[in-house]
């Protein structure tokens, strides 16, 4: 079985794959070892717009506040078709048992990375690679501590909420 690591930017995938040995290299990704390197150049899953819940909005008035849209949808950030593309067909591979979140560490990586999976509507368990360096010695020991996904969810929780708190203000 393969795990699929998905870096916030290809050259973060690049030194992960080196370090971990995943040195074949395909369009999209690296290959190797047990393992499935991609990328998903930054925010590929943003909240949609007031106008995508009702077409009153696209300009909306002062008298149309407040919006609260229950729940929140979330919409393919335009131009990114091709990289939601590439990770959607490596995730939908037989042999992906496993995805491991190798966004920036911090909460806008927990955000990025969890909007993906969710508007992808994957369900293969998560892990999390936190790295504060990007040396081979940090990523292997990174690596080798890797979180779950229910060590994550205070900080995804956070970053949901200041990311839907950032729609509704900026409304």
């Amino acid at each position: 079985m393969s795990k699929l690591i998905i870096a916030e930017k290809p050259s973060v995938a690049k030194s992960i794959a080196s370090a971990l040995g995943a040195s074949s290299r395909a369009d999209g990704f690296y290959e190797g070892n047990g393992l499935l390197v991609s990328w998903c150049v930054g925010h590929l899953v943003s909240p949609m717009d007031a106008g995508g819940y009702d077409e009153r909005f696209k300009k909306w008035r002062y008298d149309d506040l407040p919006i609260l849209p229950e729940p929140f949808r979330y919409v393919l950030a335009p131009g990114k078709e091709d990289a939601f593309e590439n990770l959607r067909a490596l995730m939908d591979r037989p042999d992906v048992d496993t995805i491991v979140n190798a966004c920036d560490a911090g909460r806008e990586g927990e955000l990025i990375f969890h909007n993906l999976v969710r508007y992808g509507k994957w369900t293969k368990p998560t892990r999390r690679l936190w790295m504060q360096s990007m040396t081979d010695e940090a990523i292997l020991n990174a690596w080798h501590c890797m979180r779950s996904e229910a060590d994550m969810k205070p900080l995804t929780n956070a970053a949901v909420c200041r990311s839907e708190s950032d729609w509704l203000v900026g409304l």
